[in-house]
Parts: structure tokens; sequence; C-alpha cells
């Protein structure tokens, strides 16, 4: 059986200053590489064989710091392979804008409360784009025969992480199941036969109190 462990990256400054972060390649910040840390030993028991990560360079650290203690426990490295389909959405010419509903005239209820219908920046992604993309990865992975028995640490990002689980929750329409991810929670997949099922939702291995949350859709504020 494969199994897939999900994992949204570490804080930033974009997400601390509450900036709109698609594909602007924005590093981690110290909280965000602590948290990263803090998940790793946390699952430095899972014997991770292969880390599939978004190109963007806050995701790839995130799963070099999750997987470190792993790699040492094992002794053994760990193959990377970037993927352009776990990518966040695109925010085209919207990177770096506000994302905070009282500065953004209301350009986020959707976002947050109809996603599904959300077309985002003229120059970016649909959020439906981004369910398009990432289905796409989640069958070439859970097909491919050469990941058959694997446990595989995928490092994406919050919007993206949403889309590539959606296939496999219950209320497919309830796009963000009550909450954006917090940074650095965990999914776990397992797969088998071509079929895939989620095991675990959204687990932070950090206090709950260090959540950071600018995000949380206005209906539940």
């Amino acid at each position: 059986m494969m199994r897939l462990y999900v994992i949204r990256h570490g804080e930033t400054e974009w997400n601390a200053e509450g900036k709109m972060q698609g594909w602007a390649d924005i590093p981690l910040n110290d909280r965000g590489r602590e948290l990263a840390r803090i998940t790793g030993e946390a699952l430095r028991e899972v014997p991770f064989d292969l880390i599939i990560s978004s190109p963007l360079q806050r995701a790839r650290e995130t799963a070099a710091l999750v997987t470190g203690p792993s790699a040492a426990y094992y002794g053994r490295e760990i193959p990377v392979i970037e993927d352009e389909r776990i990518k966040e959405i695109n925010w085209g010419s919207w990177e770096g804008h506000s994302n905070k509903r009282e500065s953004a005239e209301g350009l986020f209820d959707q976002f947050y409360e109809d996603p599904l219908h959300y077309e985002g920046a003229p120059d970016g992604d649909s959020v439906r784009d981004v369910c398009a993309r990432t289905a796409d990865f989640l069958q070439d992975v859970i097909h491919n025969p050469e990941y058959e028995g694997k446990t595989i640490l995928v490092s994406t990002h919050g919007c993206a992480m949403r889309a590539l689980l959606n296939p496999l929750y219950e209320n497919r329409m309830d796009f963000w199941q009550g909450h954006v991810p917090y940074n650095c929670a965990v999914n776990i997949v397992e797969a088998e036969n071509g079929q895939a099922r989620l095991v675990a939702r959204d687990q932070i291995y950090y206090d709950k109190d260090r959540c950071f949350d600018n995000y949380k859709p206005s209906k539940e504020q």
C-alpha cells in the first residue's frame, strides 16, 4: 500500500503580513522553519522513500526540514522530485496585494465562501484550474506502479492542498472543509490498486496556540 503525507509549507513573511502568495517565490521565515522542524521530529520514524514537492522554495525547504530527521533516523538520502502541478494558485498581477478582508473590498468573499466559482486574477488561476492540475497529479501518483508500497511526502500549499484532496472528501462542494489548512498541517492518504482514501486530516504537531490564521471564512469568524 502507498502512503502519501500531504503537507502545507511552513509560514512565510507574506503569510504573516496577509499578502496574496501564489507563484511568488517567498522563502520560509524563522517561525516557518521552526514549525517544519517540529513536524519533522514528530514524523522522524516515518520511512519516507520519496519527496514530491512544488518547485517553490517554501515548499522545498519545508520538505527538506520535515524529512531531515527521518533521513537521519534511517541513514539514507531521500530523493526529491519537483512537480509544477502542485504549485499554489497563481495570483498573477495580484501577487503581493493584501488578502485581508477589510482592505480587499470584498475580493476574497467568494474565494472563501464560494471558491469553486472563484475566477481569480485575470492573468492567474481559478480555483477550478488548481483542482484540475492537482487531480491530474494525484491520479498519476496513485497509478504509478513504481510507487506501490512507497511512503511519499507531498509538499504543497494551502489552496493546492485542498484542491488535491478534494476528490477524497465526502462533501466535495465544501472546498475549504471549514478552514484553510494551517502551516505544516499534514494529511495522510492511503492508496492501493489506483484507489485512494484520506485516513488523517489536517494534523499539526505543534501547539495549536501557535497556528497562524488570516484565512478563516467569514461565516466562521
